[in-house]
């Protein structure tokens, strides 16, 4: 059994995790918020077979699409030092995807 943790943007998930529970999967859903953009994510925890590893792979693929955003960055450390920047284009969205092994599942 594997553990599929996936970091997706929040305006995937809908998407996503209807897929994932047409083609009969689980997954509970996590909201997160990246470090370096500040913004929402969601991180979907799916629990799956071995063999079924790969279609759940292929549903993130399909479903969590790259965005280009622009985003005005701050400077500074303080609130009083912050400084706005020129906007700067940067890429959003797709999947940071983890799989892990399960040594043990248990339901209570």
């Amino acid at each position: 059994m594997k553990m599929i943790i996936s970091i997706i943007n929040r305006d995937d998930r809908n998407a996503l995790t209807s897929a994932l529970m047409d083609a009969g999967y689980q997954a509970t859903v996590v909201g997160t918020t990246g470090g370096f953009l500040r913004q929402g994510n969601a991180t979907l925890l799916i629990g799956v077979e071995d063999e079924k590893v790969q279609g759940a792979l292929d549903l993130i693929e399909k479903n969590c699409h790259t965005r280009t955003v622009f985003m005005t960055p701050f400077t500074g450390m303080g609130t009083e030092e912050m400084i706005m920047v020129e906007p700067v284009e940067v890429q959003v969205g797709g999947a940071v995807t983890f799989i892990m092994n399960v040594e043990q599942f248990t339901t209570c």
